[in-house]
């Protein structure tokens, strides 16, 4: 590959709902441009950008690859990010370093859930972009119905559409397209070029004469120049698209079969012409020294490089993917982690096209490029010069709200977990684990149940750690209601030495804090040296649970008396009567269950507005108020976390994929006698069966 500057370079993310034919409209981007002799194929697991052994057995993309298509000597990054809702932080990522987008929608299905959120996250990143109609040889492909679905959709969003390209011929009979920038055919993949069919020359006059009056808008001396001659010169009407389509006010809506390779060469044309290069894109920033600084992209910047993506293997190492936003990285150069306060060496600088390694020397401002076996570096970090740092600020992810719990499958996997649970998280800004202190698990979390599964499978395929998940136990918390007390005499004779302590305590609620230990000791009963031991044994009770094996908080304890003896009263002894005359006490003080109350804020579209809401009270929900926007309702609820544990996948049925949801911890309430009696007799059973083994 040869070296590419800056104006040479576009980098464009392909988006959309699962199964729009991204993965195959890049293969014949390759195919058609010569770097691929034949063109792979999903279901055989031969195309370029879905390499992975989990994609080939799911037959869908997992992970975002970088695919360089080079075309008219310039550099096209495409990166092709998955359309399943589950692999949305690779989408994000893939936007985060893409200065324009293409939206592909499949000619039969139009609009779909995956369309809305690509154009959602397109905004978050305010990128200009494009709409494919694709798949146009579909049996049942119809153009006009999915123009006019994509129409009203952008119209509704505040922006308006451009048609460039013209159909010659649909379903079975698509044969290629008409650009209506340069009035002309081409067949096929693109590279025979031919007039305008006699029956679709009118249409192509008609979108061309559009094309003028949006792109007149473009620049004042432009709409002066048309509204005088009524008309503009092609690279006048180039000059005039490119400025309203890198504002974001105007969308071009394109047409293609990727699988067959109809109207690539076209396609690929007009990203050139109508996509901005890094130096016209939206400008960055990063934090600097002394502030906000914007980014240049010029190679004689200062050094400003963000890390997008990194992968683990145990045979290749580990694989950086960086995207230079200002100044330019050498091989071999060291570069500061501003993050991490590391220097890390580029020695194995490279592109990647999909798994093929292709050498490089240098990575110019503006392109995408790879390092091989950093050591600190991992995905969100900063590269920059050491004496002018610069961190960019990584982009929002939504919440990971699917849990469940892990466990090892044996002993030798027990003590790699943890690591490997790290590693993948590095990688996998949606991925994220924690070892529960209230339930002492091991949570992972993550975007649904494909997502959960998908880390499983890499750390078994790629770590070979053997992970077993379950469904993760609610943090409850135990209290009680009113004041009780408690006595308990300890007292153990079996040849030698005997064991006595004898304890007499009080407990209350203690709204205050957490837990406080005091005496009202008189006389010499009890000398105060038993008191720690005491103390110690009740607060292992109470991190352990005294009746419903859940951590027990907002509790004062008093010891007011109780009995010694000069030779048999021991520490041990005490901690005994302590624990058990604390749990005497919890019995008669009103023990209840606390569970955690979550706000959980629902959106979705009006229509499902009645469904969610009836949903959220059959889960205890308790509604606090909605707010509208744009055809959707947000509703803001109080749920308990217990019913919240597989909403991530019920709102997305319940919805038809449309609905999404946010959850914050809020507060503890008591749980009802019905929910919490079964918990404390299975807590009960457990015990028991512990003793008897």
């Amino acid at each position: 590959m040869k070296e590419y500057t800056t104006e040479f370079i576009r980098n464009i993310a392909l988006v959309s709902h699962g199964g729009a034919g991204k993965t195959m409209l890049v293969e014949s981007f390759l195919h058609a441009t010569g770097a691929t002799t034949r063109l792979g194929k999903v279901e055989d697991g031969t195309t370029a950008s879905d390499y992975d052994d989990e994609e080939h057995r799911r037959k869908i993309s997992i992970y975002t690859s970088v695919i360089p298509v080079e075309h008219k000597n310039y550099k096209i990054n495409f990166l092709d990010a998955p359309g399943y809702t589950d692999f949305v932080g690779e989408m994000i990522s893939a936007l985060s370093v893409a200065d324009g987008a293409i939206i592909l929608v499949d000619a039969v299905a139009g609009i779909e859930v995956g369309t809305e959120l690509a154009w959602r996250y397109c905004d978050q990143f305010n990128l200009p972009r494009f709409f494919l109609i694709n798949k146009m040889d579909r049996d049942n492909a119809d153009f006009q119905k999915t123009y006019d679905a994509i129409k009203e959709f952008v119209e509704a969003h505040g922006k308006r559409v451009v048609q460039v390209h013209i159909p010659i011929g649909e379903k079975q009979n698509f044969k290629g397209v008409v650009d209506v920038i340069g009035m002309k055919s081409y067949l096929g993949d693109g590279k025979t070029t031919a007039e305008i069919p006699a029956e679709l020359q009118e249409a192509a006059e008609k979108a061309h004469f559009a094309m003028v009056e949006d792109a007149a808008e473009g620049e004042d001396e432009l709409m002066e120049k048309y509204l005088e001659n009524g008309s503009l010169t092609d690279d006048e009407m180039v000059r005039g698209l490119e400025d309203v389509v890198y504002a974001g006010s105007f969308v071009p809506i394109f047409c293609a079969a990727g699988a067959h390779e109809v109207g690539t060469i076209a396609l690929l044309n007009d990203i050139i012409d109508l996509m901005p290069s890094p130096i016209q894109a939206i400008k960055r920033t990063a934090q600097g020294k002394d502030g906000v600084e914007e980014l240049k992209p010029s190679n004689e910047a200062p050094l400003a490089a963000y890390v997008w993506k990194t992968t683990a293997d145990p045979f290749v190492g580990k694989m950086t993917y960086f995207r230079v936003f200002s100044g330019s990285i050498q091989a071999d150069a060291h570069v500061w982690n501003q993050p991490k306060g590391a220097d890390e060496r580029m020695s194995g600088l490279h592109f990647q096209r999909g798994k093929e390694t292709i050498g490089a020397k240098v990575v110019h401002a503006g392109d995408i490029g790879v390092v091989s076996k950093l050591n600190a570096t991992s995905t969100g970090d900063t590269f920059c010069d050491k004496g002018h740092p610069l961190t960019i600020a990584k982009p929002a992810y939504p919440a990971a709200l699917y849990r469940v719990a892990i466990a090892p499958k044996t002993q030798a996997d027990a003590a790699k977990i943890s690591t490997v649970l790290s590693r993948l998280s590095e990688e996998d800004m949606t991925l994220i684990w924690q070892n529960d202190p209230a339930t002492h698990e091991t949570v992972l979390q993550g975007m649904g149940d494909q997502h959960i599964d998908v880390a499983v499978h890499r750390a078994q395929a790629k770590f070979q750690v053997g992970i077993l998940t379950h469904e993760p136990k609610v943090p409850y918390r135990e209290g009680i209601t009113r004041k009780a007390a408690g006595q308990y005499r300890h007292k153990k004779q079996s040849g030698g030495a005997g064991q006595f302590g004898e304890v007499h305590l009080r407990i209350e609620p203690y709204m205050e804090g957490d837990f406080d230990f005091t005496d009202a000791l008189v006389g010499m009963n009890l000398s105060r040296s038993y008191l720690p031991p005491i103390e110690k044994s009740i607060r292992a009770t109470m991190e352990r649970g005294a009746f419903a094996g859940y951590p027990m908080s907002n509790v004062r304890v008093i010891v007011y008396d109780g009995k010694e003896h000069e030779v048999d009263s021991k520490p041990m002894a005490f901690e005994i009567a302590g624990r058990e005359a604390f749990k005497l006490a919890v019995h008669e003080a009103g023990p209840v269950l606390f569970e955690p109350i979550m706000t959980v804020r629902v959106t979705c579209p009006d229509a499902n507005m009645g469904d969610v809401m009836s949903d959220l009270n059959t889960r205890r929900g308790r509604v606090q108020g909605t707010e509208t926007e744009r055809g959707n309702t947000t509703i803001i609820a109080h749920v308990p976390l217990a019913e919240m544990l597989k909403y991530t996948t019920q709102i997305r049925s319940i919805t038809g994929g449309r609905g999404y949801f946010s959850m914050d911890f809020d507060h503890y309430d008591t749980v009802p006698n019905h929910i919490a009696g079964p918990i404390i007799e299975a807590h009960k059973k457990e015990m028991e069966a512990k003793k008897e083994e």
